[in-house]
Parts: structure tokens; sequence; C-alpha cells
């Protein structure tokens, strides 16, 4: 297991900004002891993170006010962003839009798609 943030710095093609690898059940923990608090921070982050690897998606600012006020659309963006990557890189994306329905099982899906996205986006820093 990851520690709960491994920095990993960014690739050095114009991109800036540190990369994160966060173990998933640490994300999961904080969230539910913060009532979702963390949650938020950990989106903005994510969709950060996500923007600076590629230059394009919704970033953080936008990414935690969708979060707050329509969070379900962030079920399904953070997975698709995250596959996006996969996909400029020649690679087989681990998690797509799809992913997102796995939050619609109760109490578990929330479990299984922070695990899924979370180990997608380590995968993803530690291979850089």
């Amino acid at each position: 297991m990851t520690n709960a943030a491994t920095p990993v710095p960014a690739p050095s093609g114009g991109a800036s900004g540190v990369r994160k690898v966060r173990n998933p059940w640490a994300v999961i923990g904080l969230s539910l002891i913060t009532c979702g608090i963390y949650f938020l921070f950990w989106t903005y982050y994510v969709f950060t993170e996500m923007k600076d690897e590629t230059g394009e998606g919704v970033g953080g600012p936008i990414g935690v006010i969708l979060g707050i006020f329509i969070g379900i659309v962030n079920v399904f963006l953070i997975p698709h962003e995250a596959g996006n990557m996969y996909q400029k890189s020649g690679q087989t994306p681990p998690v797509t839009w799809v992913t997102g329905f796995w939050q619609l099982i109760p109490i578990v899906g929330f479990f299984i798609w922070v695990i899924k996205v979370q180990n997608a986006l380590n995968a993803r820093w530690e291979s850089r």
C-alpha cells in the first residue's frame, strides 16, 4: 500500500504541478470522517491534476462547484477524464464514464468507485 499522498513529479512537457499517489482507503476513510468535506478537496485536486496532465478538462474549481451543486455529474466525469488521459497516450483506459454506475449501488458502490478511480490515477502517476 502507498501512503495517503505520495508526491510524484509532473512530466517535463510543460505541465506543472505535482501528481499525488493516494491510498484509496485513506480517501474513503477521510471522506467518511469529515462527512464529505475531504471528498470535495480530493475532487479539486484530482480535477486539477488531470487538467495539468492533459491540458483539457474542467479543472479543480469548476469540478468542486459541480460536486457541490450537481455531484452526480462528477461521478461520471472524473472517471471519464481519467480514461481520456490513458487514451491520449495510446493505452486502454481502466476507467471510463461507465465506471460512474458503481455509485448507484448503495453504500458499497462508493467504495468500489473510489478504489477503481484512485487506483487508475495512481497507476497513471506512477507510470510517469
